[in-house]
């Protein structure tokens, strides 16, 4: 069975020099950092974060979780966290493998097993201890990525076993609450996937609401409840994420940037941000450059 040493080589053969990479495998991406680095917020999709080398904090508003190569991080929503890398050097880099979650894979999972699922007051947000089968099975992901012609029929079994394992681990609950369509966590999983795909619109929370199945006031509250954000908070920390993005990837003139993403207003826009990453968008942007903690961070 592969170790955590054995996933470090593996992620190390595959990773950028620094920062995040995707990968041939669909869902799977592998990050490199040789440094600590800044907190950075963006969103975390439902995923798996597996370290093998170095630390991470990420942050829920005032609830925050370390994770290492003997605690693994699951995310079982979309979330607007604060993550930096906070053990890391040239000798020893931040390694770690990252596994979107296949939702569809995971409800065909939950339906052939048959258990019914129960109530579960787990946190969204959670760092459990290393399993080694989960450890062997991320090594195996990785590997396929050395066998190109294998990765279409393989690499779907494979995540098919993450998941498994997942649904049996001290996770398994939350998992299995998910695919249930009437309750809470599931609805507001619609909500936020919604939010996500039309952030640069005006949010519209009745209908939102309506296509999550759940009255505009059972929204809000559940919504802040498990995010804790509004869907406003929510929607305008997209907006900033993106805008950021294209300031800092593509060059984008903080105007332009704001525009881009909804914003009507130059000074909302530049106050909001300021608020959000500690600084206006141009002095961000530049302390940015001048660093190698941005790309590494999210």
């Amino acid at each position: 069975m592969r170790t955590i040493t054995d996933l470090a080589n593996s992620i190390l053969q595959h990773a950028p020099p620094s920062g995040m990479s995707g990968t041939a495998i669909a869902g799977l991406s592998v990050i490199r950092a040789d440094h600590p680095t800044v907190p950075v917020p963006s969103v975390y999709e439902a995923s798996l974060c597996l370290i093998a080398q170095g630390a991470k904090q990420a942050s829920l508003g005032d609830h925050s979780v370390v994770y290492d190569a003997s605690r693994y991080l699951l995310v079982s929503v979309d979330l607007p966290l604060v993550g930096h890398v906070i053990d890391a050097s040239p000798d020893r880099p931040y390694l770690c493998a990252k596994i979107d979650l296949n939702m569809a894979a995971l409800a065909d999972l939950i339906i052939a097993e048959g258990a019914a699922p129960v109530r579960s007051d787990l946190p969204v947000l959670a760092v459990y201890p290393g399993e080694p089968a989960l450890i062997d099975a991320a090594c195996r992901l990785i590997e396929l990525l050395e066998q190109p012609a294998s990765i279409g029929a393989l690499a779907p079994l494979v995540e098919r076993e993450i998941l498994y394992r997942l649904l049996h681990g001290p996770h398994g609950p939350l998992l299995r609450q998910m695919s249930t369509a009437d309750n809470h966590l599931s609805q507001i999983s619609r909500a936020i996937a919604i939010i996500r795909q039309s952030f640069h619109e005006k949010l519209r929370i009745q209908e939102i609401a309506e296509a999550a199945g759940m009255s505009a006031s059972s929204l809000h509250a559940h919504f802040k409840a498990i995010t804790r954000l509004t869907p406003l908070e929510y929607q305008k920390q997209l907006r900033l994420q993106e805008a950021r993005r294209l300031m800092m990837t593509e060059s984008a003139p903080a105007g332009a940037a704001g525009f881009a993403v909804g914003y009507e207003s130059q000074s909302q826009f530049s106050r909001e941000y300021r608020r959000l990453f500690g600084a206006p968008p141009r002095q961000d942007i530049e302390r940015l450059q001048d660093s190698e903690s941005f790309i590494a961070a999210v």
